[in-house]
């Protein structure tokens, strides 16, 4: 599946946009809001382990496929039967260790942006022309990926949190 042109450009796409909610649900110290922020980060999370668990779908088909063909829906089931817990037990690690050391969010969103950018960079529709063109190309969109990821999102949470002071009521003192 992964042959499939632009496929991979989608994948990237979305990786970019998920780097980026995950800075922008955080707060400036580093800790999850608890009013609406928890639930949107949980939510981010969510969405990014859906997308990334496609791949995991697809390597249990592929080694499923390997399989004599009696074998081969019987392992799928079983295969995919122990992936998602596994999935949903190590968010659940993720997400304790996330709240203790905030940093991770942060290292987590700029290794979404490195993953995105060379997903791009080795889209079957586009690995000839940066090959051609691109040195490195792997590693050059992989960085960018990165760098874009953490600037855009800080930026966003910063017009997110200016947005939110100034609808925040004003105490008035000379009463």
């Amino acid at each position: 599946m992964l042959e499939l042109p632009y496929l991979k450009v989608i994948g990237a796409l979305l990786l970019l946009w998920i780097g980026v909610q995950l800075l922008i649900d955080t707060e400036d110290e580093g800790e999850v809001r608890a009013e609406g922020t928890m639930i949107a980060a949980i939510r981010t999370i969510l969405v990014a382990d859906l997308v990334m668990s496609l791949d995991n779908v697809i390597a249990v088909a592929g080694a499923a496929d390997r399989a004599p063909e009696a074998y081969r829906v019987p392992l799928l089931i079983v295969g995919l039967a122990m992936s998602i817990p596994l999935i949903i037990v190590g968010s659940t690690l993720l997400m304790k260790v996330m709240e203790r050391y905030p940093i991770i969010i942060t290292l987590g969103a700029a290794l979404l942006g490195w993953i995105a950018g060379q997903m791009l960079a080795t889209d079957p529709a586009l690995v000839e022309w940066f090959k051609a063109n691109v040195p490195h190309a792997e590693l050059v969109f992989g960085a960018v990926g990165a760098v874009v990821v953490v600037i855009v999102g800080r930026w966003m949470h910063q017009r997110q949190m200016s947005a939110e002071e100034a609808l925040e009521p004003r105490h008035n003192s000379s009463r």
